[in-house]
């Protein structure tokens, strides 16, 4: 199979879709690859380095579409990307289409099969594509909130560990999952005042004996909820409905109660964020204020490490592009029902449950 890796578009998107290593793995599996030229160099990746272990480097994207059949990228593929995919392509890579219609609309469009890294599963439920980035994710929410809590930042002015005679910053932890406890272990670290709340008494439980007497957990009714983002210097929202949009979980009667210079942070954004006041953010802007709360709200923080990112998500995505070009779309699909649990879009109809019913669209 010829695969073909664009180079990122989105804004401050400097992850790749496969590295060079991982390109050598594909070519001595018997497939071609084609890779855009710069699509590593923001995490110092040379063309040459991709030369190196066999690829093709293409002049352009529209390139590396027209002679690729299979497409793996990091980020959803923005207007300029869709337009360029056939009913030939295979696009593999992070899609989250429960809060956008249109990008939904134009890979229906397309024709195309799209496989979303967000939604393959593994045998014990959990989405092993998507833990990477949810680890890295959760690590930099805190590193984020902390930043914004500085007062030259428009924060409070609060120290997140405190210092002996004054009290450490409340964080609160929306979401017991990857995300949540990745963010709970970095604030752990920085010796804030943490309490996680999950609507899962199980995961809580869970969450109690591998923090020990670290951290708090409360189960996350509304009444809860409102208490937290009262108290908290720090809310990360890290929610997460598989395939689904994200739960509005604090509203904006519930912002007005915040001390003012308080941060948010929303993990969640890519699946339309968990606060009712968010909206996505990027790189370049990333903060805004709502009644005097900083909200963070980029849609690809992982980007900002993106070489970090890069080598976390290719040793999971790997195995996976592996199957897909090997056997083809269908065979693998087949042969691994877990990786079909991926399949979004195809043919022009919507293939996931969670997709059609936040979109209001037929399932086919």
């Amino acid at each position: 199979m010829r695969v073909g890796i664009p180079k990122e578009i989105k804004n401050h998107e400097y992850r790749v879709g496969l590295t060079p290593p991982s390109v050598w793995e594909v070519i001595q599996a018997g497939h071609e690859v084609i890779v855009e030229t710069h699509a590593g160099e923001g995490i110092d990746f040379s063309d040459q380095d991709y030369r190196d272990v066999g690829a093709t480097i293409a002049g352009s994207a529209a390139e590396v579409f027209r002679e690729s059949e299979m497409i793996v990228k990091v980020k959803e593929p923005q207007a300029v990307e869709i337009a360029m995919l056939e009913p030939r392509h295979l696009l593999f890579t992070y899609l989250h289409l429960a809060p956008d219609p249109e990008q939904t609309k134009g890979l229906m469009k397309s024709g195309a099969t799209c496989i979303a890294y967000e939604t393959v599963t593994a045998s014990d439920g959990s989405l092993p594509l998507l833990k990477p980035m949810s680890e890295v994710a959760g690590r930099m929410s805190v590193q984020v909130g902390a930043h914004y809590l500085e007062k030259e930042q428009g924060g409070r002015g609060v120290l997140l560990g405190g210092v002996p005679g004054v009290a450490p910053a409340k964080v609160a932890i929306l979401g017991g999952g990857v995300s949540g406890i990745n963010a709970a272990q970095m604030a752990v670290g920085m010796r804030a005042d943490v309490t996680i709340y999950d609507i899962s008494n199980a995961r809580l439980a869970e969450l109690d004996m591998f923090f020990s007497s670290q951290i708090k957990t409360a189960y996350a009714s509304k009444a809860a909820i409102a208490a937290a983002v009262r108290n908290a210097h720090l809310v990360i929202g890290a929610v997460l409905v598989p395939g689904a949009a994200a739960p509005k979980l604090v509203t904006r009667e519930m912002l007005k109660t915040m001390k003012r210079g308080s941060v948010l942070v929303d993990i969640a954004i890519d699946q339309g964020g968990c606060f009712e006041t968010s909206h996505a953010t990027t790189h370049d802007d990333p903060v805004y204020e709502v009644d005097g709360i900083i909200h963070y709200c980029v849609a690809n923080m992982p980007g900002a490490v993106a070489r970090t990112s890069t080598f976390a998500l290719n040793n999971a995505t790997l195995p996976y592009a592996l199957q897909l070009a090997n056997r083809g779309a269908e065979a693998a699909m087949a042969a691994n029902p877990h990786l079909a649990e991926g399949l979004n879009v195809s043919g022009g109809k919507i293939r996931h449950a969670a997709v059609a019913q936040a979109l209001n669209l037929p399932l086919n």
